[in-house]
């Protein structure tokens, strides 16, 4: 298990993370969001020994990776596909991070199975493309068969054949019982494999939930509701519910069920032709989600912020 405690880390002026906690538990997959600046990668290189804390701790299985004797064995991970030497080739790469935690070679050869990079092994990274290095990063987090895998943007640079492998790769692992946490702005991918989404803006936590609560529950249930009586639903639902008026004869209404509503319009006899709820996307809640915690915000057509 990852376990995030008060973590603070201050770089000169600037306070990256404040007092953050949150857990991350084995046999999950643990999207970790946020807008840029939030504090995602400060924590990750906490996480794994890169930084250190000012304060507050980040332990796995209760140690932390800079007091692990082989950590590649306990924790893999993959932050930065830009990060190797071009010079090398994709199998070197892979041998010299198994060299200096006594993993054999026999392993080298099954992870590069098992990212798919067989033909590619031999030729020198510089000729990868991110979508290689992406796969190559995968496996050197694999080599030490870890029970916690850390992954930072895996998908970028992914073509389609690629994101399904990893879609795949990485419910596999959780189901192995396997601790996974990745960082992604890519809502659709997470919102397919994640569990549990880990949200933070401005170094602090916005919230630790499940996607389905993070969906449904977070900005509350969405009703789209379709009457000739429109007008009248709406006045018998003012002060009970937010209202948004969608057409002459339609309502969205946030903050009641659509049981609820098809009670209040069968106690007034209100006919309807139409009553659902509006499934919203983890991006749509993602985004009303983080709205006061974004730091860096371009300016829109009109010129405003």
């Amino acid at each position: 298990m990852i376990s995030v405690r008060e973590l603070t880390k201050v770089y000169g002026e600037v306070r990256a993370v404040s007092g953050l906690s949150f857990d991350v538990e084995p046999g999950t997959v643990t999207g970790f969001l946020g807008p840029n600046g939030a504090g995602k990668s400060t924590t990750m290189r906490v996480l794994l020994g890169l930084d250190r804390p000012t304060s507050g701790t980040v332990l796995v299985d209760g140690h932390s990776y800079a007091r692990m004797a082989a950590p590649l064995h306990l924790v893999g991970a993959l932050l930065d596909a830009a990060a190797m030497h071009p010079g090398r080739t994709g199998r070197a790469h892979l041998r010299i991070a198994a060299l200096t935690n006594g993993i054999s070679d026999a392993r080298v050869a099954e992870v590069i199975e098992q990212v798919g990079l067989e033909a590619a092994a031999g030729r020198r990274i510089k000729g990868y493309s991110l979508g290689m290095r992406q796969r190559l990063g995968i496996a050197a987090a694999l080599l030490g068969d870890p029970s916690v895998l850390v992954f930072d943007e895996p998908f970028n640079g992914m073509d389609l054949d690629g994101v399904r492998w990893l879609r795949s790769h990485l419910r596999e692992w959780a189901q192995e019982g396997r601790t996974v946490l990745i960082s992604s702005h890519l809502m659709s991918e997470i919102q397919t494999v994640a569990d549990r989404v880990v949200v933070i803006g401005r170094g602090q936590l916005v919230a630790d939930v499940t996607v389905d609560e993070m969906i449904r529950g977070l900005g509350g249930s969405r009703v789209r509701v379709r009457t000739p009586a429109a007008e009248v639903l709406a006045g018998a639902l003012v002060g009970k519910a937010v209202l948004t008026r969608v057409g002459p004869v339609e309502l969205e209404v946030t903050g009641l069920t659509c049981a609820e509503v098809g009670e209040r319009a069968g106690a007034l006899g209100i006919a309807l032709h139409h009553l659902s709820e509006v499934e919203q996307s983890l991006e749509e809640a993602y985004l009303s989600l983080t709205t006061d915690e974004v730091e860096f915000r371009g300016a829109t057509k009109g010129g405003s912020a």
